[in-house]
């Protein structure tokens, strides 16, 4: 089997959403995949214009391998891998996206210097994720290789690894509370007499059609929303009644709340 660039161990939800994003990028001929349940491989592979493949293999051959494992599996996974691993003369690059493992856990398990630890969320399976990453012992070239390779996956940003459970309690559990946002901005206009199925057309229209505004605007927020707010209208009647209700101070004490349980897990 020829070498490819870029592996993937597991292919679950997040592998297999990144799988996608990468061939989404221009790389499909360039990937080998591989899963436990060996169908899901295949059926990826087909469906993305990979090849199927297996850990060793991957391990042997790829530049960029992907560790799409659980956390609690992970030390096995790399006792599986770890011969292939040290027998290469070209070291590849280790690319983690196990929740609370740290780079330098990575090393020590893979034997391997060069590494990328990656925390994307749920929406870069429909290509609007957040992926956060830091490396270590990853020059420049490779990095700026690796970015464009997640360009179809959403937002990718570098960071400091310090930083990295801080942005996962915003970025990785802010899905759930942003589905929470809209089920009850559809609940409201349910209240009012609109049907269900409109009220979270609507309700997600306008949650995606505002953060993009945020990121293509470049303005702040609440430049934003003061935007939206006529004197005496109804927009600014409707912020009043969320600041009376605490809207803002919980939605502060939900990342602190996740970003606490985050470091407890770690």
């Amino acid at each position: 089997m020829m070498s490819k660039v870029f592996g993937f161990i597991g292919c679950g939800n997040m592998g297999g959403a990144l799988a996608k994003a990468v061939s989404q990028a221009g790389y499909k001929d360039d990937i080998l995949l591989a899963d436990i349940n060996k169908e899901r491989a295949v059926s990826l592979a087909a469906e993305i214009s990979a090849e199927p493949s297996n850990a060793e293999e991957i391990s042997k051959s790829c530049k960029f391998i992907f560790i799409g494992v659980k956390p609690q599996v992970i030390s096995e996974c790399f006792d599986e891998i770890k011969d292939a691993l040290k027998s290469r003369k070209d070291k590849p690059i280790i690319v983690s996206m196990a929740a609370g493992v740290a780079v330098s856990r990575i090393k020590e398990l893979s034997g391997i210097d060069s590494v990328i630890r990656i925390m994307p969320n749920m929406p870069v399976a429909v290509g609007s994720g957040v992926v956060l990453a830091t490396a270590e012992g990853v020059c420049n070239d490779d990095k700026a290789y690796f970015s464009q390779s997640m360009s179809k996956a959403g937002v990718f940003d570098w960071l400091e690894e310090k930083y990295i459970d801080a942005a996962s309690a915003l970025s990785g559990c802010g899905p759930a509370f942003a589905y929470m946002f809209a089920q009850a901005l559809a609940d409201g206009a349910v209240a009012c007499g609109l049907p269900r199925d409109k009220a979270i057309l609507y309700s997600a229209g306008t949650l995606l059609g505002s953060a993009k505004m945020i990121l293509e605007s470049g303005k702040h927020p609440e430049k934003l929303k003061d935007d939206v707010c006529s004197p005496g209208g109804s927009t600014i009647m409707g912020v009043k009644a969320l600041e009376d209700e605490g809207m803002r101070s919980a939605a502060i004490n939900a990342v602190i709340s996740a970003y606490r349980r985050t470091k407890e897990l770690g």
